[in-house]
């Protein structure tokens, strides 16, 4: 007992591992109830037992085994980890449970193997039991036969893949057991109801006894399908609906599904491939060319006998192909072509999809033999053809067949019929598109008027079929030529063709044969399509409603795919008999007047145009159907017709014929009347324009491609070079109005050709710029056409293509008006995809070289000798270049050329490779049946070791995938085979070739599942660039395949591959792309339909059609029919989802290995005059390892738009992956250097963007460039400094700029010296700037290696012929001069006299303007100064007006500031004043400290006139600019307001600013308000929350950045007309930001922190006072809410809020007519609603409450009764108590004013009415304090206060001074004194010359001109005093004085020292007034002069002043 209670203790998990066997029985039961209890699958106590469970079902006692495997099955049941443990347990149960002799563990066992099934682990549970078959204990094999069997019953087929079942099945049936053979017995019964006759061919070698036995149980299954009753966890709809089923009681199952269930396993899946090319005979090749019949017999009866397998192993069967070909073929012997045919139609049957490869060589030959009469041949053909049909698809086969359709034999001709017929029963409409089908009908149309019976009845029978497979609706355009007979016979075919299966066709509406619903209704018929045709739907429905629809309608005649089809309906609508010239008069003169005809003809000309007059005016009259437009045109062309020699006649008639054309019924007759006129004309200066409106106007009418075709021939038929010239340009023109539908570019491609050789330069120029424009349609086929042009042609040609690379057609804006109608119809039925981009791949004429391709040349591509094998590939490569394009059929080259991929000499593989790539091009997307045979080869050769071999063999396949789609990749098991070699090089190119491609594709064949089990191995593959390139491709094959899909094939990994593979499964899931939508069809067949037609056929399509591929070339996007209009969405959305990831990788130590590499040569230096293909390479080698796949793809495509999206992305991720792009840098500049070498300017531009943001960010980071880096890097950059394009240099001029904060100035001054010897002019000049500024910025000292020498060779340049090169380097040398004095003299050297004299003379000139320079600087150069310098400012442009030579100076000043920023000056102060105060200013430290003040000469300060004359800010020349130039330009900056970059947000403001600040400019910022104010609060936000936290951030940029956004806003909210446009939302952010600011206890910590919330305070009064008062008012009630609501913010904000609300309820009485009170009494409303009355009264304070209240109460105290009428925008009152409250204080307010106007009265009649008089107090003086207020009325209201307080002494100012700000209290009162003093006759206070008259406002008026000498004067003075230098040492308060707020731009460009906040400066100033008031009343008393001039005040006197005292801080300090 003892120790039973000791295990007792123990934990259930412990107990169940107890050695004792009732611990354990004890443990199991307890964990059983604790498993039943525990409700949550994902509890961790599960995860306790995970380990044990195995344990639970192998216990080796019995009894504590059954409760084991009763707790086990609970586990399962319950616990979300059961499925872990799946393998261990199942295997637990086959070995220790299925032994048992008690049933009900066998019972347990089983149940626990169905629920791992249920649980999703059927693979594994099944893969258990399999095993369990091999046991030696029968009783194993008997259970775990009985479980499969059970398993299949309940779950059915789909759950239990039953192939390996079956496999190992017959084994059973001969086991010794008859319990085994018995259960095995029923097993077989079991899946035979699943599969049915799928079952017989595994089971025919069995003991024919038991096959007996099985036949007859088979016999007894009842006919109908079994049905799944067990489900897994995910298919619980399917319980659902089974158990809704079993309720009604029905058996209710749709043939549908049961068709599904029966087709769910393929016989031929079952069975175990057979390899035979072994087991051939030895001698069969030998045989089959034997003389004898007898033996070629026994060879062939061999090969028949091993054919018979029904499933063969895949191999190279090619040349057993060619020889049972050769026997059908050449045999004379016919009963050998019967057998090589069946032995033919044995292997398309065994190898099915695997013999495609061979279908193309076969086919030919077999339709030829069908001439032979015996009927066993022709049987066995049929056969053979019947089996190699379904390994291939109709299409691929299309060619052959066509060609033997006008065959003499009418056997042949009658047998390809027959055959077409049988293969149209097993396509779909998807499979069989009109672009296949269209051919096929026209070749059978023809055979159904052929004299032989037979062949009539066959093309009848195939056109039936076709009819019956798509619908009549498809079919009908092809049949308009047929009489009704021959059309009813094709109906009558089609009701009699059965479709496999008794599956109803798409024709729909007929009779439903073979249906098990009869009715022909509309709802049968549009269900009754299977799935295979389902995506048609809406045609099918409508075919079904009208079946008569189809041949009403006609096609598009516009399009070339319908165009012989419609051609004689056309020809009934738009062609029309001649009418002869009688008739013509006789119609002409029933419309026209008689006046008008009589004059026709005159010899006066004035009579002609007066008849043309009342021609016109008949014709603009005339009714359309009346209009007799033929007769009409020929009266016009009557003599003097078309030789009309007056042009004001002439033109009218060219009028009317367009009139003509465009109002009446205008035919092709017609046209044909006047196009000759016209051609005549449209060559004339005077007459062209309006011939080529007539013509436009006709091709409206008579359609574009017919007038185009008739024209250009009229044109070049003519000899009149400007005629044809125009006719040229006419077209190019109408192709863009039109689009490119239709257009027959083989009518008039000979006439162009012409054209380009003609002498007549004009008439080359329109056929170039023509065949530009058909270059956007057709892309680059079209240069196919000129290649055997002249290299100068062609080059110009070239040329034009470059041009339009890149662009889109543009969106047609005329049609066709006979088509519109058609057209619209027509948009709801499916189209042909891809059709015209086959058609205008149609448009180029094919050779058929298969007669080139001969015996020879196939032997000599074959021969040993690898010399004679190059011979032979040259010669196919001639064979092919010569014919341009040709047609699919090459005989037997392709067999030939696949030899050669696996050549041993890997030169000829390579030729091979671009055999094949000029093979895709030339074939186009006929190429399609060669995939397999020669597609595949090539993806062998990218396992090849070379990188040359795999980089050609991987274009080539890119080649190929463009011409046929991704579709035939993808189908079969050819790619998954080989995947399955183990070649690292071919597995990372395949994945990455399908990582790139998947995304593309809308869907892909079900076989891409095969390629499934490589991945997962590639996935684990020992190389780590194949596991990289794996895990790139499988979020793209689960994109396609499903998460599920592809989880559930891990089950076959062992455990450890499983849970790695899971958990990558599990990342991918997060990153996997979305599918590309499938493209909405466009209505109007626009430039979508035509755009880019030859790569549309392969850009984009659906696999119904075509599969999708990637754009042919750049920029080529918007290329598809109908659909393409919808790919740059598909294209972008593939991007986002590529774009999840980082795109760098950060490689630790990566950068400095590369280093050393190049340093020990390992790899090539970064050194070249070009980049060759080797540099490219190398680098794209070394940023594999750091860049993303996607990333790295985009940067090396040949399409510049995606390198400019690449180059994107890296802006977007700069700042987010600083320091991994910091890894990367090298690899980045050196990418960078090859794009410098492109001449696409848009690239450049996008890569010096990127440039300037990456330097500003390595700045930032302080980061410095290595050695290796600026080597590899700057002297590239500088070859672009002398670029052609202006706004290039500009860009580079700034990077070289920020180059010298990360890089030393004098490390780059040795690279721009390199730079001054180039060739380029334009180089030298920059390059010699550039070396001016860095020594003008940076001394002497940047002169490497000696300045003598530099200067030597700088000086040389003088000389130069180029005159910008001469004034750039005379320009550097007097930098120098400037910095050195004379000495540069000694430094040049010896000069010529002339350069010495050039010299001289601008260094005079220089000096002359040095002393002025300072004092009088023109505006524009201080704007230059305060101009931050902004790295993305790109409107910093030169106005044309300006002087150049000032420009640049200008310009140069303005870099040379870009420079040095931290040693800019204030810009009107001289240079010595200015920076030693602000030395002084930032010195705390003693006065000895103090700087050498004595040092600077301070003689000019003395001399009046020299005192700079400061002027209001002058306005930047790029405003100019900014103002005049669009929305855009504003929409940048206020974008960089929000920049994450301390730096660029100010700069952006402070050019906000500029403009805000200027009255005259500010209005272009309306309609941008909301957008800034945006964007200021995002950069608030981002404060608050980054940058305040990261300590890393200087404290002094923020405080900088926070007084440029206080300055913004104070400068918007001074403008009425700006702030009202203020939005509520924006507002209630905005109020919300800078409270939270006000209340952030980190600002206040910083220095000068208190001054920033000081100027919040003013902002938010500001606010509040400008902006709209309705929107403010609405903005803090929803924002009051918001606070209230959310406990988040503390009490505090809710607090100021409501103070703001306080004082708008103050002003209220003064806005109140203003305010829109419905508005505001809505969101009280809303207020209310959140907040009734006794939830505020729960609140921790009252005052919300009482703001409620007292806004209520003021709002009825102003509108009394007539508040009750704004409750409109209320919808439901009752929802709070707003309407009553506002009753009640309406009545009670009401009582009281009633009572308070009888007393008024009373009281007025005593003459005692004070309330009155009060009240009319009060509204003086508010009206006198908003005066004061204002700008402009400031003086007059201070006056009239003065002389209101003189007469009422006693009035009491208290109530209109409490609510003010301290600062405006002061203003008031130092106002009354300062007019109290000049009434009173005292001195005037020189206060105008410092305060400018304003209120809160900083107004910068005409008064404050002499401020800045005052400024500076004042500082000097603080400074005195704070040295004791000073006898007055008067505090001096921050508060009392206005602010005076310079510009922002002053602000940035002043030293970081000076005070760097807005309000400091506001502080400051006041001081300086304050103290320099004090000094101006002392001055003036003492000189005794109390009424002198304002003007004298600080210009001399003061001056002697501040000199003494200079002298005293100078003596102080000695």
């Amino acid at each position: 007992m003892g120790d039973d209670s000791e295990w007792m203790k123990l934990p259930i998990d412990q107990k169940c591992e107890h050695k004792v066997w009732k611990a354990r029985l004890n443990g199991y039961e307890e964990a059983l109830k604790l498993f039943q209890k525990i409700e949550d699958e994902k509890s961790p106590e599960w995860g306790k037992y995970l380990g044990l469970i195995k344990k639970f079902v192998t216990d080796s006692n019995a009894v504590a085994q059954l409760k084991g495997l009763e707790a086990a099955l609970a586990f399962i049941e319950n616990a979300h980890v059961a499925g872990k443990t799946t393998g261990e347990v199942v295997s637990g149960v086959v070995t220790k449970v299925f032994n048992q002799p008690k049933a009900r563990a066998k019972e347990l066992g089983m149940d626990i193997c169905l629920m791992y099934i249920e649980i999703e682990k059927s693979e594994v549970v099944q893969d258990e039991l399999l095993k369990g078959l091999d046991n030696k204990n029968p009783k194993i094999v008997v259970a775990c036969i009985e479980t499969l069997r059970k398993a299949l019953s309940e779950f059915g087929s789909k759950i239990v893949t039953l192939k390996p079942v079956v496999k190992v099945l017959p084994k059973q049936f001969e086991s010794r057991e008859k319990a085994v053979r018995d259960e095995s017995k029923l097993l077989a019964v079991e899946i035979y109801k699943w599969i049915r006759d799928a079952l017989r061919p595994p089971l025919q070698n069995i003991n024919s006894v038991q096959l007996k036995e099985l036949e007859e149980e088979w016999v007894k299954l009842p006919p109908s399908a079994p049905k799944q009753t067990r489900f897994l966890r995910s298919q619980q709809d399917l319980k659902a609906k089974f158990e809704q089923q079993q309720a009604q009681g029905g058996e209710q199952s749709d043939g549908d599904e049961e068709e599904e269930t029966a087709a769910a396993v393929d016989p031929y899946d079952l069975l175990e491939p057979v390899e035979i090319l072994s087991k051939m005979p030895k001698d069969f090749y030998d045989k089959i060319e034997a003389k004898k019949w007898q033996e070629r017999k026994e060879a062939l009866e061999a090969v028949e006998a091993l054919t018979k397998n029904p499933k063969l192993e895949n191999g190279d069967y090619g040349d057993l192909v060619r020889a049972l070909k050769k026997v059908v073929g050449k045999d004379a012997n016919v009963m050998l072509v019967s057998m090589a045919a069946k032995c033919l139609a044995g292997l398309a049957s065994g190898l099915r999809k695997k013999f495609g490869t061979y279908a193309g060589q076969v086919v030919p030959t077999i339709l030829e033999k069908f001439k032979e009469k015996k009927l066993q041949v022709v049987q066995s053909l049929q056969e053979a053809i019947d089996a190699i049909f379904l390994t291939t698809t109709l299409q691929n086969l299309s060619e052959d067949i066509l060609g033997v359709m006008d065959n003499k034999n009418p056997s042949i001709k009658q047998q390809a019929s027959l055959f077409l017929a049988r293969s149209f029963r097993h396509c779909t409409q998807a499979t069989l598109p009109k672009s296949v089908l269209k051919p096929f009908c026209a070749a059978l149309i023809k055979q159904v008027n052929d004299s032989a019976p037979e062949v009539r009845d066959a093309a009848f029978e195939a056109l039936g079929t076709a009819m019956k497979v798509v619908g009549e609706k498809a079919v009908n355009p092809f049949l308009a030529d047929l009489d009704k007979l021959k059309l009813d016979k094709i109906k009558e075919c089609a009701d009699k063709v059965e479709l496999p299966g008794g599956k109803k066709g798409a024709a729909g509406g007929g009779s439903a044969s073979g249906d098990k619903k009869p009715a022909a209704k509309a709802p049968p018929a549009a269900e009754a399509p299977p799935k295979s045709s389902a995506p048609p739907k809406k045609s099918q429905t409508a075919s079904a409603n009208k079946p008569s629809a189809g041949p009403a309608k006609k096609g598009k005649p516009a399009s070339a795919a319908g165009g012989k089809a419609k051609k004689t309906s056309d020809s009934k609508e738009t062609t029309e008999a001649e009418i002869s010239p009688e008739a013509c008069e006789e119609l002409a003169a029933a419309v026209l007047p008689a006046t008008c005809l009589q004059q026709l003809d005159s010899g006066n000309w004035k009579e002609r145009l007066a008849s043309m007059e009342e021609f016109q005016r008949a014709v603009e009259t005339m009714d359309k159907a009346a209009m007799p437009c033929q007769a009409l045109v020929r009266m016009l062309a009557k003599k003097p017709g078309w030789k009309e020699t007056n042009f004001q006649v002439m033109q009218m008639k060219l009028h009317i014929v367009a009139l003509v054309a465009q109002r009446g019924q205008f035919s092709k007759t017609s046209a044909s009347v006047v196009l000759d006129g016209l051609v005549d004309k449209i060559g004339d200066v005077k007459c062209g324009g309006n011939a080529k409106s007539a013509l436009t106007a006709i091709g409206e009418t008579c359609s574009l491609p017919w007038t185009a075709e008739q024209v250009v021939s009229l044109a070049f038929a003519q000899k009149n070079p400007k005629n044809q010239a125009e006719t040229l340009n006419w077209l190019a023109n109408a192709m863009k109005e039109f689009g490119f539908a239709g257009i027959k570019v083989k009518g008039f491609i000979n006439n162009v050709k012409t054209a380009l050789g003609a002498t007549n330069p004009a008439v080359r120029t329109a056929a170039i710029a023509l065949l530009g424009v058909m270059y956007l349609y057709m892309g680059q086929p079209l240069r196919m056409f000129f290649e055997d042009e002249k290299p100068a042609l062609l080059a110009q040609i070239d040329a034009e293509f470059e041009k339009m690379q890149g662009q889109s057609p543009p969106a047609p804006i005329r049609s066709t008006k006979k088509t519109a109608e058609e057209e619209g119809d027509e948009g709801g039925e499916q189209d042909e995809d891809g059709g015209a981009g086959q058609d205008i791949m149609d448009l180029l004429p094919r050779t058929d070289i298969s007669d080139k391709i001969t015996s020879d040349l196939v032997s000599k591509i074959g021969d040993k000798n690898w010399k004679i094998r190059k011979e032979g590939l040259d010669e196919a490569a001639a064979v092919i270049s010569e014919a341009k394009f040709i047609t699919p059929n090459i005989g037997e080259l392709p067999l030939a050329l696949k030899g050669r991929l696996s050549d041993s000499n890997k030169i000829l593989v390579q030729q091979t490779l671009s055999i094949l790539q000029q093979l895709a091009t030339a074939m186009g997307p006929g190429l399609k049946q060669h995939v397999k045979a020669l597609g595949f080869p090539v993806i062998t050769v990218l396992g090849d070791s070379k990188v040359n071999l795999r980089t050609a063999a991987m274009a080539t396949l890119q080649a190929w995938v463009e011409q046929t789609g991704m579709k035939d990749w993808l189908e079969g098991e050819d790619l998954s085979e080989e995947l399955k070699r183990e070649n690292p090089f071919l597995r990372q190119e395949v994945l990455g070739w399908l990582a790139e491609k998947l995304p593309t594709l809308r869907s892909v064949p079900a076989d891409l599942m095969l390629c499934v089990p490589q991945l997962f191995a590639c996935l684990e593959d020992r190389n780590a660039d194949v596991r990289k390139k794996a895990q790139d491709a499988l979020p793209t094959f689960m994109m396609h395949l499903g998460y599920d899909k592809i989880n559930k094939a891990t089950g076959k990994l062992k455990p450890a591959s499983k849970d790695q593979v899971v958990a990558m499964l599990e990342k991918a899931r997060a990153v996997m792309p979305a599918k590309p939508a499938a493209p909405a069809k466009t209505g109007g067949k626009g430039s979508a339909e035509q755009s880019r037609a030859p790569s549309a056929s392969r850009t984009s399509e659906d696999f119904t059609d075509k599969p999708e591929a990637k754009k042919v070339r750049g920029g080529g996007g918007a290329a598809k029919k109908g659909p393409a209009g919808k790919k740059p969405a598909t294209k972008g959305l593939k991007d986002d989802e590529d774009k999840s990831g980082p795109i760098f990788i950060l490689v630790p130590n990566a950068k400095e290995q590369r280093i050393k590499e190049e340093k020990q040569l390992k790899i090539l230096k970064w050194n070249f005059i070009t980049p060759r293909d080797e540099y490219v390479e190398q680098l794209k080698t070394q940023m594999a390892a750091c860049f993303a796949k996607w990333l790295l793809d985009e940067m090396f495509h040949f399409d510049f738009q995606r390198q400019v999206k690449a180059i994107g992305v890296m802006i977007e991720r700069l700042n987010s992956e600083s320091e991994a792009t910091v890894g990367c840098l090298d690899l980045i500049l050196k990418w960078i250097t090859l794009r410098f070498f492109e001449t696409n300017t848009t690239i450049l531009m996008k890569v010096l963007e990127y440039l300037k943001l990456l330097f500003t960010m390595l700045n930032r980071e302080n980061y410095h460039l290595t050695e290796y880096e600026a080597n590899s890097f700057v002297p590239y950059l500088i070859l672009k400094v002398g670029e052609s394009k202006d706004v290039v240099r500009k860009d580079v001029r700034v990077i070289l700029g920020m180059l010298c904060k990360v890089y030393p100035a004098s490390k780059l001054f040795p690279f721009l010296m390199e730079g001054t010897k180039s060739k380029n002019s334009k180089q030298r000049a920059e390059c010699l700037e550039e070396l001016g500024c860095l020594i003008e910025g940076y001394g002497m000292n940047v002169c490497q290696p000696t300045p003598a020498k530099s200067l030597k060779e700088i000086a040389v340049h003088i000389g130069d012929r180029d005159t910008s090169v001469r004034n750039a380097a005379l320009n550097t040398v007097v930098a120098v001069y400037n910095v050195c004095g004379d000495q540069v003299y000694k430094l040049i050297g010896n000069l010529s006299e002339k350069d010495m004299s050039m010299l001289e003379e601008r260094i005079k000139r220089s000096a002359k303007k040095t002393p002025a320079a300072p004092a009088k600087q023109s505006a524009a150069e201080k704007t230059q100064r305060e101009q931050p310098t902004n790295p993305n400012a790109t409107f910093l442009r030169k106005p044309a007006q300006e002087d150049p030579g000032k420009l640049k100076i200008m310009y140069r000043t303005y870099r040379i500031q870009s420079r040095q920023n931290a040693h800019s000056d204030h810009p009107s102060i001289p240079k010595e004043f200015q920076l030693d105060l602000d030395m002084i200013e930032q010195d705390q430290r003693s006065v000895c400290e103090l700087p050498d003040l004595v040092q600077h000469q301070l003689d000019e300060l003395l001399e009046p006139v020299m005192i700079p004359e400061p002027k209001i800010r002058s306005i930047s020349p790029h405003f100019d600019d900014l103002h005049s130039s669009t929305a855009s330009t504003i929409n940048f900056v206020i974008s960089q307001v929000a920049s994450g970059d301390i730096g660029t947000s100010i700069q952006a403001l402070a050019q906000i600013d500029e403009v805000l600040r200027q009255e005259d400019k500010a209005d272009v910022m309306s309609g941008h308000i909301d957008q800034l104010l945006i964007a200021t609060i995002m950069q608030l936000r981002l404060i608050n929350s980054t940058h305040l936290a990261d300590d890393r951030v200087d404290k002094t940029d923020l405080i900088k950045l926070y007084s440029c956004i206080m300055g913004n806003m104070m400068s918007l909210f001074s403008m009425e007309t700006l702030a009202r446009e203020a939005s509520i939302g924006v507002l209630k952010d905005l109020m919300h930001s800078l409270i939270t600011l006000m209340l952030d206890s980190r600002v206040e910590d910083v220095e000068d922190g208190t001054q920033v919330i000081r100027s919040v305070n003013l902002l938010v009064i500001r606010v509040l006072e400008h902006s709209d008062q309705t929107n403010i008012f609405s903005a803090l009630l929803v924002l009051l809410q918001d606070t209230l609501v959310s406990n988040a913010g503390s009490l505090k904000v809710s607090e100021l809020v409501m103070k703001c609300l306080w004082r708008m309820i103050r002003l209220l009485p003064e806005n109140i007519n203003s305010l829109n009170l419905d508005r505001i009494l809505l969101d009280v409303h809303n207020f209310m609603k959140v907040f009734p009355k006794e939830k505020l009264k729960q609140l921790k304070t009252d005052v919300p409450h009482r703001t409620l209240k007292t806004l209520c109460h003021t709002l009825c105290r102003l509108t009394g009764v007539k508040i009750l009428d704004h409750l409109s925008m209320i919808e439901n009152r009752n929802e709070s108590e707003l309407e009553a409250y506002l009753r009640r204080v309406v009545k009670h307010s009401g009582n009281l004013s009633g009572t308070k106007s009888d007393r008024g009265n009373e009281k007025s009649a005593h003459g005692t009415d004070d309330r009155m008089s009060k009240a009319k107090v009060s509204d003086i003086l508010s009206e006198i304090f908003k005066k004061i207020g204002s700008k402009e009325n400031t003086k007059e209201g201070l006056t009239e206060l003065y002389e209101y307080k003189q007469k009422y002494s006693d009035a009491d100012l208290e109530p209109f001074l409490r609510n003010t700000s301290q600062f405006f209290q002061s203003y008031v009162e130092r106002g009354l004194r300062v007019i109290e003093s000049e009434r009173e006759g005292k001195p005037r206070i020189q206060s105008s010359s410092v305060i400018p008259q304003h209120n809160v406002e900083s107004s910068l008026s005409s008064s404050n001109e002499e401020l800045k000498p005052a400024v500076y004067y004042e500082r000097l003075k603080i400074l005195r005093q704070r040295q004791g230098l000073e006898n007055t040492t008067r505090a001096l308060s921050s508060e009392d004085e206005p602010p005076q707020r310079p510009a922002i731009s002053s602000l940035l460009s002043s030293k970081p020292s000076v005070a760097s906040s807005t309000d400091m400066l506001h502080s400051k100033l006041s001081q300086l007034k304050e103290s320099r008031e004090l000094y101006q009343q002392e001055h003036n008393a003492r000189s005794g002069s109390p009424t002198r001039a304002r003007a004298a005040s600080p210009a001399t006197a003061n001056l002697d002043d501040l000199k003494k005292r200079l002298e005293r801080i100078k003596s102080k300090r000695q």
